[in-house]
């Protein structure tokens, strides 16, 4: 049997659970946060290092990449974030060291560079990678709990005031530019 609400023990129950419910929203926000910046980034670097590969001497390195088996892919996929982890701690030895902006410039360009690694690996390497059963599992899961996530995002408050004050930014600007357009003709 539950307590009524008036009871004294439910009101400092509810006391002690907030800062837990404000910290789990606090950490959900950042992580969608997260994930939006490498969605956002995601399909842009892939397509820019495509194009790098397109380059005589990488179109061959990536066509033995793709024809790697499972595990070789999972292996080289994994790779860029061993060989990136020590560039990390380097920019937290920088910042340590107070030099703040260049070990936050350092973390920053590292996360670039390794995003479009990752990104473009993964899509050479993505149908051997689904051959393993497990890997097909977990990838999945990961996919349909980020959709779920990004979903409630896109479905709150200050993510749609965003996308309308976005969406009246491009039209005051595009009928400045036609404004203007015509002034000077």
């Amino acid at each position: 049997m539950t307590k009524p609400p008036s009871e004294p023990g439910n009101f400092w129950r509810g006391v002690v659970r907030l800062p837990f419910r404000l910290l789990k929203n606090l950490f959900g926000w950042l992580l969608a946060l997260l994930i939006l910046f490498e969605e956002w980034g995601w399909e842009p670097l892939q397509h820019a290092l495509a194009w790098v590969g397109r380059l005589p001497g990488l179109r061959w390195l990536e066509q033995r990449i793709q024809a790697l088996p499972p595990y070789g892919a999972l292996a080289l996929f994994l790779l860029p974030t061993l060989l990136l982890l020590p560039v990390k701690l380097l920019a937290l030895w920088l910042i340590g060291q107070g030099k703040v902006l260049f070990g936050t410039l350092v973390i920053l360009t590292a996360k670039l560079v390794g995003t479009a690694i990752v990104a473009r690996l993964f899509s050479l390497t993505k149908a051997s990678l689904m051959q393993l059963a497990w890997f097909a599992h977990w990838y999945m899961r990961w996919t349909n709990w980020k959709d779920a996530l990004l979903a409630q995002v896109r479905a709150s408050w200050p993510w749609r005031f965003g996308r309308m004050l976005k969406h009246r930014t491009h039209q005051r600007w595009t009928r400045f530019k036609q404004a203007w357009n015509r002034s000077v003709d």
